[in-house]
């Protein structure tokens, strides 16, 4: 017989294979594919898919479901000097959440040829929890600065559910090769994925999905470079490259991707000049928590060069 359970308010917007998971160890990806494509699986009466996020009371229908648990696989080792390395780049951490400095370079997630990752390590952030951080957005490879982590169920619904939302306060610094027309103002240009040459990007599209940034120039360097804050209201793929190589004209320094030749600078590093420098977001337990991160090495050399101030970040916060 079908049964009936009812999702808790702690629980809201879990994913729905994940809060399937939790409940039942045994449930395989593909026994619960098979599921939810032939209905037996139903959210409010209604089919769902595996990423359908639950709201606080939804009732899920369900078949009978295997009991019997799953061996519980053996978290693989985190290399001695990676884990070391991310320990030392929390800059902030209570029993909900943990704010890291994530370095340029290193994945969020794993993929195709990618072995070393950020959540293949997280492992070395329990911190003596009952179970490892949850992820709850991302940022680009090359993208150094702020990553947020939950260290529990509830805490990551209600972080996600901010990161969807607009609660969540994002500003990034870039360097940028030239210099804009306008000393600051707001970016409206709509993107889609397409193929190319390079890889699957992100275009300008004026049928796309809305993408919204605003920017200032905080210093420039005589027409040569630029250092922007820029401060996205949307979270589209690649948001900042494309609308500061399209919009603005001026390439985020290293972006060979969606710059070309123009992205780089005689004598400057190579690697992507875009860093998450604060964020100011709802904390779960309540309040507001603002962290700042410094710029990584390769961003400080390049700011030093061209005489750009760069402010050491401010402490973390949380207030009432």
């Amino acid at each position: 017989m079908p049964e009936i359970l009812t999702v808790p308010p702690a629980e809201a917007d879990t994913r729905l294979d994940r809060w399937l998971k939790r409940r039942f160890p045994a449930l395989t990806q593909g026994a619960l594919q098979k599921m939810l494509r032939t209905g037996q699986i139903r959210v409010d009466g209604r089919k769902a898919e595996a990423n359908t996020r639950l709201p606080a009371g939804a009732e899920l229908r369900v078949p009978p479901m295997p009991t019997t648990p799953a061996p519980r696989a053996e978290p693989k080792p985190v290399p001695e000097a990676l884990a070391r390395d991310l320990q030392a780049r929390v800059l902030f951490r209570d029993e909900s959440v943990i704010v890291l400095d994530k370095p340029h370079g290193l994945p969020v997630q794993g993929g195709p040829g990618i072995t070393r990752h950020l959540d293949g390590a997280l492992e070395a952030l329990r911190f003596g929890a009952e179970d490892r951080p949850r992820l709850v957005h991302r940022l680009d490879r090359d993208t150094s600065g702020l990553l947020v982590l939950a260290r529990s169920q509830s805490a990551a619904g209600a972080l996600a559910a901010a990161f969807r939302g607009r609660d969540v306060h994002k500003t990034y610094w870039a360097v940028v090769v030239g210099e804009p027309e306008h000393a600051g103002g707001r970016i409206e240009m709509a993107l889609s994925k397409e193929g190319g040459p390079r890889g699957e990007r992100m275009a300008p599209d004026p049928k796309g999905s809305r993408a919204t940034t605003e920017f200032a120039v905080l210093d420039k360097a005589r027409r040569r470079a630029a250092l922007l804050r820029l401060e996205p209201l949307t979270g589209r793929t690649h948001q900042l490259r494309v609308h500061c190589a399209e919009a603005l004209r001026t390439p985020i320094l290293g972006d060979g991707k969606y710059g070309g030749a123009a992205a780089h600078l005689e004598g400057l590093s190579g690697q992507l000049h875009l860093h998450a420098r604060a964020l100011r977001l709802p904390h779960p337990d309540g309040g507001m928590l603002e962290v700042e991160a410094a710029v990584p090495p390769h961003m400080e050399e390049t700011m030093r060069f061209l005489g750009f101030d760069n402010p050491a970040p401010r402490p973390p916060r949380r207030r009432a």
